[in-house]
């Protein structure tokens, strides 16, 4: 599978020979030598009086034999201009393919499979039908398996024409090299797609200039591209994937603004990975490619990610897996929602529930959230499941409102989510859909991802705090947290992560920190939620500190809405 195609014929004048022409006044004797003496000769043209006209072998045979088949000395002495048929209109040499094709279908049955005059400025030449409808099925295929916007073979491509590579007998000597641009969708969102076509168009051609004559290169879609590599081993593998982030040293330029763009290469070779069941050799190389570069954006970027031998299937390969597989999340109906209560600790009573999504795929089983909320979190997927969780979060809290038995949600929300600066839109049309009171909802601001543009997010806060929504900052001092992020966001609780709760009620120290935090935000008017409580000691402890509220296996484990409405149910009855 080539890097570099030639070019596809895309008009009438790439097709075709060019003709021989011949005056009108030319003997028709002249005309049939010619035929006469090329056997391959298909047709001329007569030039007649300025106007050019096309004369095929078997319209000269029928004209100087006639009807019967006799008469070609009498006719011979003929001029060409006398055995040119009724006309034919000529086709212009710019016509492009496809619309000479439609051309060809909407003349008259009896001329649909003749030849054309084709008029081009370097001569007129001579088309078969044929040759339309082959090059109008060759573009149909090259754009079956070409990217429209680089040129650059896409993904069927690779897996029509790359070698039949195999575990046992292909892999040794040829590897994948996974190319992922970093943070490409911020050159989208601040210049614009134009720009951001013009960087993957850019990137392409330099792409093609750091590869071996050999290589071959795929745009994976997006901002993923990937380069089949024949008779390599783990220099040479290095050596083309330092050539590549070479050529983005020199930023790009488009409509005056220069961009600074950089890439995240992920390498594996045939020789490291083993077969997995269900996968042939490409997809396996290219799984364990991805892997290698998700594990190096995680590591700093701008760089090259590599993990050497595998002798089992890596998790690595299993995050690249998901990283497939969760855009059929939401459509596969794959996700749903558990809920876990939260416990009032100076009443004693629910003060509402958590909201956590699960997620079942058909292909690679239960996925924790741990692992697919980050993934989802680079891919921009969590926009889409984070809109489905609110939406299906409210569907159940009018479904509670129905029953008689109210319950505040609280739905994670990530930055990712703010950064895009729809969330009080999707907020607003969830509840508004649902029919649902905002003050029945809390949002959660997850610390997986660091908030980006911490004013933006702060001003959407405010909006839907108006609203009459809770806020709440999750997981604190677990990631990205800090006390300034305490004072800037409108948060109406903060929820201290699990790690501060651990040792709670045996060590004095996190005993003191929690006190604190608790004594601080209750003076800014922020109730303190405790996480992750499995055990009575440390809810004791809480309790003791002057915390609001508390979750965690120790009081409820998340439940479906089926069997949170039993268990309360048989608890009322109790």
């Amino acid at each position: 599978m080539p890097s570099r195609l030639r070019p596809l014929p895309t008009r009438l004048g790439d097709l075709g020979v060019r003709a021989i022409v011949r005056s009108g006044n030319s003997p028709a004797a002249e005309i049939d030598a010619l035929f006469r003496g090329d056997r391959t000769l298909r047709a001329v043209v007569i030039d007649h009086g300025g106007t050019l006209a096309l004369l095929t072998r078997d319209q000269v045979e029928f004209k100087l034999t006639g009807r019967l088949g006799y008469g070609r000395a009498l006719n011979s002495r003929r001029k060409a201009s006398e055995l040119l048929p009724a006309p034919a209109p000529s086709l212009p040499a710019t016509m492009d393919i496809q619309s000479a094709a439609q051309a060809v279908l909407e003349r008259p049955e009896e001329q649909r499979y003749q030849d054309l005059l084709v008029l081009d400025a370097g001569g007129p030449r001579i088309v078969t039908v044929s040759d339309i409808f082959a090059g109008a099925s060759a573009q149909f295929r090259h754009a079956s398996l070409h990217d429209p916007l680089t040129g650059l073979p896409n993904r069927r491509m690779l897996e029509e024409r790359c070698p039949r590579i195999g575990a046992d007998s292909g892999l040794p000597g040829v590897g994948i090299l996974f190319i992922d641009l970093d943070d490409f969708k911020v050159v989208n969102d601040t210049f614009g797609h134009k720009a951001g076509d013009a960087v993957l168009v850019e990137f392409a051609r330099r792409l093609a200039g750091s590869v071996r004559p050999n290589d071959s290169l795929v745009r994976l879609g997006g901002d993923e591209f990937a380069v089949l590599l024949n008779d390599v081993d783990g220099g040479s593998a290095c050596s083309v994937a330092e050539a590549i982030l070479a050529s983005l040293d020199e930023p790009f330029k488009h409509d005056g603004a220069t961009l600074q763009v950089s890439a995240t290469i992920g390498m594996a070779l045939g020789v490291d990975v083993v077969a997995e069941d269900t996968l042939g050799g490409m997809e396996v190389l290219l799984r364990h490619a991805d892997g290698a570069m998700l594990r190096a954006k995680q590591e700093g970027k701008s760089r090259i990610g590599y993990v050497g031998a595998c002798p089992e299937k890596a998790p690595f390969a299993r995050q690249a897996h998901i990283r497939r597989r969760i855009t059929t999340a939401v459509g596969d109906s794959a996700l749903s929602l558990q809920y876990q209560p939260v416990l009032d600790l100076a009443t004693g009573e629910g003060a509402g529930v958590e909201a956590l999504v699960r997620w079942v795929d058909r292909e690679i089983g239960p996925v924790g959230p741990g692992e697919f909320i980050p993934v989802a979190e680079q891919t921009g997927e969590i926009l889409r499941i984070g809109a489905w969780v609110l939406d299906r979060a409210c569907a159940q809290s009018r479904a509670w409102i129905d029953a008689g038995t109210p319950r505040k949600i609280a739905v994670n929300v990530s930055p990712v989510q703010l950064a895009a600066g729809t969330l009080p839109a999707v907020v607003r049309a969830a509840l508004d859909r649902h029919g649902v009171p905002p003050e029945m909802l809390e949002l959660e601001i997850t610390e997986g991802t660091a908030i980006a543009d911490v004013r933006s997010a702060a001003s959407q806060l405010r909006e839907l705090v108006d609203l009459g929504l809770g806020v709440a900052l999750d997981d604190y001092g677990s990631a990205y947290s800090s006390i300034a992020m305490l004072r800037v966001l409108p948060l109406t609780t903060l929820k201290i992560d699990k790690a501060f709760i651990r040792d709670i009620d045996v060590e004095p120290h996190s005993a003191v920190i929690v006190q604190g935090l608790i004594q601080t935000l209750n003076g800014m008017g922020v109730r303190v939620t405790a996480e992750g409580v499995e055990r009575q000691s440390q809810l004791d402890t809480l309790r003791s500190l002057g915390c609001d509220t508390a979750q965690g296996y120790w009081i409820s484990p998340p439940m479906s809405p089926s069997d949170f409405d039993r268990v309360h149910k048989l608890e009322d009855t109790l």
